[in-house]
């Protein structure tokens, strides 16, 4: 991690209203696994479950491992991905598109997965990011609890921070499961959410090339 670069990235986020909502915490990563391996405990008892049957005697502990290490890593700016930049000697200035990235989150309201996939682009400036990092990043803050709308302009105001540039949009097309299994229950529907920025927001051409 570089932690200039987290800072920058959380401070940005924090001006726009976009920050994750937090309240501070100096608990470590471990005092969090006791503490919700222990009320996951009490969870799991509370349902009626039997945490004597060895199918289910290490559920509490699955779980408080899964999210503190996995599923809400991105909580901790500590995991912020070290993110490569170099300079753009090549002068590219036409659109880089990177399409069908995995997006694994949970859905804030009920804990439970939000499953889809995202586009990002950008048009250079005097940087260019290493191509696997916008992966990364699109990762890192997928690891939270999570609304999608939030979600998307997250990875948008972190590339432009990163990139020193408007010039950024993003695009998700996710499957709610607290739509799918539960609720409603309608299996089918998706939802799409978009944040662009600079000329993407500006101009139309370069909108639609990217939507396309």
């Amino acid at each position: 991690m570089d932690v200039s670069q987290a800072k920058q990235v959380r401070e940005a986020l924090i001006a726009q209203g976009l920050e994750t909502p937090l309240t501070p915490s100096d608990m470590t990563a471990e005092q969090k696994y006791e503490r919700i391996k222990g009320l996951m405990t009490e969870v799991v008892a509370t349902l009626g479950l039997d945490l004597n049957d060895d199918s289910l005697q290490e559920t509490p502990h699955r779980i408080a491992k899964m999210y503190v290490d996995e599923i809400f890593a991105g909580l901790d700016y500590a995991n912020f991905p070290k993110i490569a930049l170099i300079d753009n000697k090549m002068g590219v200035d036409e659109m880089v598109r990177i399409s069908d990235i995995s997006v694994v989150s949970t859905c804030e309201h009920h804990f439970v997965t939000i499953d889809g996939l995202a586009k990002v682009a950008y048009i250079p400036a005097n940087t260019i990011i290493g191509l696997s990092k916008i992966n990364r990043i699109v990762r890192f803050f997928a690891q939270r609890p999570q609304v999608q709308e939030r979600l998307t302009k997250q990875i948008l105001v972190a590339l432009q921070t990163l990139l020193a540039t408007d010039n950024v949009a993003v695009s998700i097309d996710a499957t709610h499961y607290c739509v799918k299994s539960r609720g409603v229950m309608d299996s089918q529907s998706k939802t799409q959410t978009t944040a662009l920025g600079g000329n993407f927001k500006s101009n139309a051409a370069t909108r639609a090339e990217f939507l396309r």
